[in-house]
């Protein structure tokens, strides 16, 4: 869904980016409310009233998304489908050099060398737009800071959502209404069906989150990070091949170095995960041996009469050790 996405926001034209952008804030709230009120998920929100902390992060994190949503409608709109996959593509390089520089993480050489190609491969592409892929790397840093508050929130997926476009409700409603009130909306004025595209931007948004938290606790987390490169690869080729975007040779080559480095990347995330359950199995395998030699172990005499003062305390343990 997240890769197909770039068909849908020119169906929404002759609206502007703000005004679609609105609607989904608007819509969004909508959807996941009606979502709690199906599962019942609401202990959360009393509690979550009470953490100033909380609100606070939860605030950047609707100021961060609301720029990430805004700049991809308009990149989709506007003729840069290309360049808006490629943010989503350099957005893991990011993800780590800002688990360096503001967690003080530590990389793997693998690592480190990704993140190196993906340094070069923004410079070739700066050569060949003429000028820093600036969508890009609005679309990357933005979803980058937006996981790190993410992170730091710990909040369930919908819970997460449904606070975040309560935050963003007002603002976007208020604008919707100014925009009405200028004659400039065109929600409305446009007939039934774009009105309904418009409310539908809330399903786009929200129900590919629920599936992702839905496959989030049911398949590897491996797997989950492989999958989500399913969704640049799909708008890059929706760019090049639907909407027939210019890719001279200088952006292939940024897009190929872009790709060396995940692949890269992708490498080393599974040789690591491949090691650590070794490890694990190595270690369960060692204690279950160590248990069995110790249950083979010859008791002497005076070990024997402590451990059998009674026949009913005897029969109590043999029945708590089965």
């Amino acid at each position: 869904m997240w890769g197909l996405v770039p068909l849908f926001w020119p169906l929404l034209e002759p609206a502007g980016a703000a005004e679609i952008l609105a609607h989904r804030m608007v819509w969004s709230l909508g959807f996941v409310l009606i979502a709690l009120v199906v599962t019942r998920r609401w202990a959360w929100a009393v509690p979550l009233l009470r953490q100033p902390r909380k609100l606070g992060l939860i605030t950047v994190a609707a100021a961060v998304i609301t720029v990430n949503w805004g700049v991809y409608i308009w990149a989709v709109n506007s003729g840069h489908v290309v360049e808006a996959s490629l943010g989503y593509f350099i957005n893991p390089l990011v993800t780590i050099a800002m688990g360096v520089l503001l967690l003080k993480e530590r990389l793997r050489p693998a690592q480190w060398a990704a993140v190196g190609i993906g340094f070069a491969a923004v410079l070739v592409l700066t050569v060949g737009y003429g000028q820093p892929p600036y969508v890009s790397l609005c679309l990357a840093f933005s979803f980058a800071t937006y996981g790190l508050v993410k992170k730091k929130l710990n909040l369930g997926g919908l819970e997460s959502l449904a606070a975040e476009t309560a935050i963003q409700f007002l603002p976007a409603l208020g604008y919707l209404l100014w925009l009405s009130a200028q004659g400039d909306a065109t929600f409305g004025g446009e007939g039934a069906g774009h009105a309904a595209l418009l409310a539908a931007t809330g399903v786009v948004t929200a129900l590919p989150l629920v599936c992702f938290g839905a496959a989030a606790i049911r398949v590897p987390l491996s797997t989950l990070g492989l999958l989500q490169y399913l969704a640049p690869v799909l708008q890059f080729l929706l760019g090049v091949l639907y909407f027939h975007e210019a890719m001279p040779p200088e952006r292939w080559a940024g897009f190929a170095l872009v790709w060396a480095a995940l692949s890269l990347l992708t490498w080393d995330a599974l040789r690591t995960a491949r090691r650590s359950r070794a490890s694990l199995r190595n270690a369960a395998i060692a204690a279950a041996s160590a248990g069995a030699e110790a249950a083979t172990e010859p008791v002497t005499d005076a070990a024997a009469d402590a451990a059998r003062p009674t026949t009913a305390t005897t029969a109590t343990t043999t029945a708590t050790n089965k």
